[in-house]
């Protein structure tokens, strides 16, 4: 079979995105093969087709949980056979999944970097007929990458147990030296490199100074109609900013780490299907997305490295057509971006004591711990301790990324229930007890087995069957654990923690300390960065970021917020319209500023100083109720 037959049977498609055919055949040639794809360019398929084609089982390394578990599903949704080995399963799950992979004819076997120092899952891929290792945000390997993970570095055990087989590296954003980093640490041997180009002509980047950025917010989405995503920096803010928009009357809906999984579904599937024009959401919101048409992605506060930023602006314009990616700055966004991401940078001295807390708080003995699995609510945590919360997560981030644990955030009720008395008994109760029927009986008709043994209930499920809150159903549980009908397990938890090592305090820390400082010196050249970007007004927008993945580019893109701005200075004429716009406009009525911007051409700044300029020329003035009017 053909590479293109395996994309028209299994992905419906006709023909390769640029680079995608290359690659492949390099694949299927026995290459090693670097492939950097920025995002959208459909890095996935790049291994997946060569694997199919090829007898035996494709491992996938990847850091990403979620993007595992998608892919998996994907692909078993296609009738493909996969497996991801994630975090929180049993010793004997884990034997079984392996000698699935053996045994039963699996094409694909996602697995964390940290799984690969695990004795039993090293025994089982040496019996595996393994035909492609394809390591998945490959810069990850790099100590220079975005998000370096020292475990990337057993991947060489990988290699070492099957020379034979070749290796394909994927990653969307990486600077020059970081390619050179991956390739040296992965052992390439002559490799085959596919470099796809970072520009996106399609898009034009913007950043706009501003101190009322929900007025911009609003000029922006009446400009540039179609579908968008808001990028906001915290949960609370993906509900204030969706409240104001709807109350505009924009459509719109918000998606953060927080809302369960079943929302998460439910508004991806709004936004993507266009009954909800808007998405405003954090940037958990990203992994996956493939819609073609969104129109502008526009950040709403400054973004935290440009690696992220293209990933996130390149959500837009993937069909081609004409797309915005939109930066809003106030003048005190740099204060907040430096002391978000530069004053929340832990020490190593707080990496020991948040540690020694954790491994107190699940009452972890010397030398014990490995592999055990915690549920953790992170606000009880950090409260019990008196613990600086954001410092405190970028810590158990540093111990995930640095394999001591591994860290899931969910963000739910976990709840278990069994009844222990007979139904005549349970009836007896209810007669004098008429409070409780209806979440009994919601209870008995959605879980069938809840008599026989322990099971987990969806309070969000029982609470849109019943109409009572999630409190008072808790409420109403506690009475009848009390009252000894059910037996009750609750755990409040928003994070669920592995430990992969024993605890051994300073011992399990003091490796990680050069880890830490490097990716502290990481993260403030990414913060400069980004600020020498959005303060940058000289050069065009589109050749700073190539310039900044290592690509030269000479010729301006001629409609970025650089490019426009200095087309304003060298127009006169351009000027003198605007004058004349604002003059027309003010014959009819008083207006005020945003009014004005509404109807005119021009940007904010442009009409500012139009404004001035007919005030100084004495042709207009200001009223009391802050509009404006000829004289």
């Amino acid at each position: 079979m053909h590479p293109i037959e395996v994309l028209e049977r299994y992905w419906n498609h006709t023909s390769f995105r640029p680079l995608q055919e290359e690659i492949i055949t390099s694949v299927l040639n026995g290459e090693d093969t670097f492939a950097l794809l920025p995002t959208g360019g459909g890095k996935s398929i790049c291994f997946q087709i060569p694997a199919l084609l090829q007898e035996g089982i494709c491992i996938v390394i990847s850091p990403l949980i979620a993007l595992m578990r998608d892919q998996v599903n994907t692909l078993k949704s296609k009738g493909i056979k996969a497996i991801a080995l994630t975090s929180g399963i049993s010793y004997s799950e884990l034997d079984t999944q392996l000698d699935n992979c053996i045994y039963g004819n699996y094409k694909f076997l996602y697995l964390s970097p940290e799984r690969l120092q695990q004795q039993l899952v090293k025994e089982r891929l040496q019996q595996m007929k393994i035909n492609l290792i394809a390591v998945d945000e490959a810069h990850c390997i790099s100590q220079w990458g975005n998000d370096f993970r020292p475990a990337y570095n057993h991947i060489s055990v990988l290699r070492q147990m099957h020379p034979q087989v070749n290796c394909i590296a994927l990653t969307a954003t990486a600077k020059l030296d970081i390619v050179d980093d991956i390739i040296k640490n992965l052992d390439f041997v002559s490799p085959k490199i596919f470099r796809a180009s970072f520009e996106r002509p399609n898009i034009a980047y913007h950043v706009i100074h501003s101190d009322d950025k929900h007025f911009q917010l609003e000029h922006i989405l009446n400009t540039h109609k179609g579908s968008s995503i808001i990028y906001v920096r915290n949960r609370q803010a993906t509900k204030d900013i969706h409240t104001y928009l709807n109350a505009k009357g924009f459509s719109s809906t918000f998606y953060h780490g927080g809302i369960t999984n079943k929302e998460k579904q439910e508004r991806f599937n709004q936004w993507t299907n266009n009954q909800k024009q808007i998405m405003v959401a954090t940037t958990a919101f990203g992994m996956g997305i493939d819609k073609a048409d969104v129109k502008t992605v526009i950040h709403f506060n400054l973004p935290e490295s440009l690696e992220s930023y293209y990933q996130e602006a390149g959500r837009a314009g993937r069909n081609g057509e004409d797309a915005y990616a939109f930066i809003l700055k106030q003048h005190i966004d740099e204060d907040r971006l430096k002391s978000q991401f530069l004053g929340a940078l832990p020490s190593i001295d707080y990496v020991k004591k948040v540690y020694n807390k954790l491994c107190n708080y699940f009452q972890i003995p010397y030398g014990e711990g490995e592999n055990t699995l915690h549920q953790l609510d992170f606000r009880t945590f950090c409260n019990t301790y008196k613990l600086n919360a954001s410092i405190t997560y970028n810590v158990l981030v540093a111990l995930d990324r640095n394999a001591v644990i591994a860290l899931e955030q969910q963000f739910n009720f976990r709840t278990k229930i069994q009844f222990l008395v007979t139904n005549n008994t349970l009836f007896q109760y209810l007669e004098n007890n008429l409070e409780f029927n209806l979440l009994v009986k919601i209870f008995l008709r959605t879980y069938g087995g809840i008599f026989d043994y322990v099971t987990k209930v969806n309070l969000n499920l029982v609470a849109h069957k019943s109409n009572l809150s999630e409190k008072r159903i808790i409420e109403q549980l506690n009475q009848l654990e009390k009252d000894g009908i059910i037996s009750l397990e609750i755990a409040n938890t928003d994070s669920e923690i592995t430990f992969l090592k024993p605890r051994e305090d300073d011992i399990t820390i003091n490796p990680l300390a050069k880890n830490i400082r490097q990716q502290h010196t990481l993260k403030h050249n990414q913060i400069e960065a980004v600020m020498g970007y959005v303060k940058n007004e000289k050069i065009c927008k589109n050749i700073q970021l190539l310039s900044y993945f290592g690509e030269k580019q000479k010729k301006r893109c001629g409609k970025c917020s650089v490019c426009l701005q200095q087309k304003t200075k060298t127009s006169e004429q351009n000027q003198t319209n605007i004058l004349n716009d604002i003059t027309n406009a003010l014959k009819k009525e008083a207006l005020s500023s945003r009014q004005l911007l509404n109807q005119i051409n021009c940007t904010e700044k442009e009409l500012l100083n139009g404004l001035t300029e007919l005030i100084e020329l004495n042709k207009l003035k200001v009223t009391t109720s802050n509009t404006y009017i000829l004289i």
